[in-house]
């Protein structure tokens, strides 16, 4: 028969014990490693964590937990206050705008003007008198005409005081003209020229004892209150935006009148009213807003109505805004137990609503502010922006057609509020100059705001 070599160990041989050796020395070199590899087994199962080395001995508060979550609630609503606050703004605005959505909106402003010099003395004949503005953009029809009025107010008005978009506006009954404006380009800086009445010009001139400043006695402003700048008739909507904002220390104004006189010498002179002086002109924006023009299939539904609609909407020029309001930050601050929390992270993200049609990427708002308000009324623009701008975002992403809003800082300021004077929502603004609207997904939307909340609690 056959014999394998395992086999040959258990042939007859004389050397009988060397062979019972031989597998007894295998049998020993099995069992050593068996008992090696139970004592590794061992050793390792009792070794330590290194990580949790002296866990024991720690108190609680050395430990952190970090917790994150996405499905805090956001409730939108779309909301109008014609009350807002319009007073030294960047931008002045005079005539319409319309849009399908929003309706219409009319815009219109009051200013102080200011004296380039004080009055030289000695006789004098008024030539003539121009007024001349920049025109920093013009939207809508340019074909149209547009007659603008000037009217003398005959209430002053203060750099320091508050004035709202729907502030009246008390005249003395004088208009200083009623001019056919120029035909203008769209969408350029539009530098115009305008021949006034020479009424006016010796209007201003009736008593020069007045055209002088002074901080503790009656001057010109006491004198001549201000002015009213509106369009009065129009054909169409045409939009005008120009900056009352004082120039560059090294800059020049580029709004203002000059009245041109001659002295009894004859010799022809020339003197400056300003309305973009370096020392700033109290000035405050008009506004309001006829949301009935819209569309019949587009109007906006709810305004400040508490209804949370499935869109809202952020319109230019003071018009309506979005609230987001965030109840979870409320559960969370009134919790005893989260009385220890930094956060880490708090984002809002708001998709665009979009009709591929009269709303696309390229005429929709390219940026948005984020304010917050007191229990008093009063809004503040949250603090992530002015700590760093492009953290906090708010850019349309026009891939993701979203906006992002990182308000880290705003929610620990809120959680930190120990006299709970600041309210758990923010409100959606437009930048200075910014004439595009927004309209938004919200609330029960299929693409709804996500709110994601990232926070470390001791």
């Amino acid at each position: 028969m056959p014999i394998m070599i395992f086999m040959t160990r258990y042939c007859p041989d004389p050397l009988s014990v060397s062979r019972f050796f031989s597998v007894n020395h295998h049998l020993n070199r099995i069992l050593n490693i068996s008992i090696l590899a139970s004592i590794l087994l061992l050793v390792y199962s009792c070794e330590e964590d290194p990580s949790k080395i002296g866990v024991n001995i720690l108190p609680g508060s050395d430990f952190v937990k970090i917790r994150s979550t996405d499905t805090i609630s956001v409730f939108s609503y779309t909301n109008y206050d014609e009350a807002a606050r319009s007073e030294n703004p960047n931008y002045s605005y005079l005539g319409s705008l319309y849009d399908p959505y929003f309706g219409t909106t009319s815009a219109e402003f009051v200013s102080e003007i200011r004296l380039g010099t004080r009055w030289p003395g000695g006789s004098f004949t008024v030539d003539s008198i121009k007024l001349f503005l920049r025109l920093l953009n013009v939207l809508g029809d340019v074909d149209s005409e547009q007659i603008l009025t000037i009217s003398e107010i005959s209430e002053q008005i203060y750099y320091d005081s508050a004035y709202y978009s729907n502030s009246p506006v008390p005249l003395t009954g004088y208009d200083a003209a009623t001019i056919v404006l120029p035909h203008l380009k769209a969408d350029t800086i539009n530098n115009i020229e305008l021949n006034l009445p020479v009424q006016f010009g010796n209007y201003l001139l009736r008593d020069t004892s007045m055209l002088f400043h002074s901080n503790v006695k009656p001057d010109f402003r006491s004198y001549l209150k201000g002015l009213y700048f509106r369009i009065t008739s129009s054909t169409a909507p045409l939009l005008m935006s120009l900056s009352l904002a004082p120039p560059a220390s090294v800059g020049n104004s580029y709004n203002y009148f000059i009245l041109y006189y001659h002295n009894e010498s004859g010799v022809q002179r020339v003197y400056y009213f300003i309305l973009d002086a370096v020392s700033k002109n109290a000035c405050f924006n008009r506004f309001s807003h006829d949301f009935n023009t819209a569309e019949t299939n587009k109007k906006i539904q709810h305004i400040n109505d508490g209804i949370k609609d499935t869109i809202s909407f952020v319109q230019s020029l003071n018009g309506v805004y979005t609230k987001f309001v965030l109840p979870g930050l409320n559960d969370i601050k009134s919790d005893p137990s989260f009385s220890k929390l930094v956060v880490n992270k708090a984002r809002i993200s708001v998709p665009v609503f979009l009709d591929n049609n009269l709303i696309k990427p390229s005429n929709v708002s390219s940026q948005i502010y984020l304010t917050y308000r007191t229990e008093s009324g009063q809004k503040y623009i949250v603090p992530d922006l002015s700590i760093n701008q492009s953290f906090f975002d708010g850019t349309l992403d026009t891939i993701n057609k979203m906006y992002d809003f990182n308000i880290a800082s705003f929610v620990q300021k809120y959680l930190e509020d120990t006299t709970n004077k600041i309210e758990p929502e923010v409100e959606m603004m437009l930048p200075s100059g910014m004439l595009k609207n927004a309209i938004l997904k919200a609330n029960n939307s299929s693409t709804p705001v996500k709110f994601e909340f990232t926070y470390t609690e001791y």
